[in-house]
């Protein structure tokens, strides 16, 4: 039969070890929640050099280096933030009325391309990516789906390379406007016999998935039309 002092052991010592693992699943916790948080701006930061048309995996089929990322970062990229509702270049996020997020390449210190986030909702989700103009700011150099809760097989096709690469060289601006961007019904080539140089081919059986995305697309090049108008010149 326990004594009184040997109930006391048996709850002291149980208190010890709750105390401990408590401590250690939090330091683990946190220590997983740094390395996840990283390991999505990484993956981001990769979109958007995708977007930009750098090839985002070597010969073997990888993904290039954290250490490349931040190269490109470091020598081309740079996060500018603009106010959607006058297009003027602002010091800070909080420093605009309407904050619109912007990355811009430069070369030999010149801006030659820009790129954007975009999202919107698909079918079941919110879908992200981002897209790339050239120094025109009318023509697309890539488009980037990433992130997502579509269907796999279906409207997750998104993400793959065959259906972002259709969006290179088609036009958003074109004779002194801005053009409506379409993910058609099918292929292009069956709606628009003599051709579309603002529409990409759909994916089969993800109609609703192509719908949201034309949406969202449109939606956001209207965003930044205010800063686009005033760095195209028209």
């Amino acid at each position: 039969m326990s004594t009184p002092k040997g109930d006391s052991f048996v709850v002291l010592f149980a208190t010890i070890v709750c105390l401990v693992c408590s401590i250690l699943l939090a330091t683990a916790a946190s220590s997983l929640k740094t390395a996840q948080d990283y390991n999505v701006e990484l993956d981001r930061r990769l979109n958007v050099i995708k977007a930009f048309g750098v090839p985002t995996r070597g010969e073997d089929g990888k993904k290039i280096s954290s250490s490349a990322i931040d190269k490109y970062f470091a020598d081309n990229i740079s996060e500018i933030w603009v106010d959607g509702t006058t297009g003027e270049e602002v010091a800070s996020r909080e420093d605009a009325k309407e904050p619109l997020q912007l990355f811009v390449w430069r070369e030999d210190g010149k801006i030659t391309k820009y790129a954007f986030p975009i999202s919107g909702k698909g079918l079941w989700s919110t879908i992200y990516g981002y897209m790339s103009l050239d120094a025109d700011l009318s023509t697309i150099i890539g488009a980037t789906f990433y992130k997502h809760g579509e269907t796999a097989g279906l409207g997750a096709e998104i993400e793959k390379d065959w259906f972002q690469n259709n969006w290179k060289g088609k036009k958003v601006f074109e004779d002194g406007k801005r053009l409506h961007f379409e993910v058609t019904k099918g292929r292009v080539s069956d709606k628009y016999p003599n051709g579309n140089d603002h529409a990409v081919d759909g994916i089969s059986g993800a109609t609703l998935t192509g719908n949201g995305v034309t949406r969202f697309v449109n939606a956001d090049l209207d965003k930044y039309e205010a800063y686009f108008k005033l760095h195209r010149g028209t």
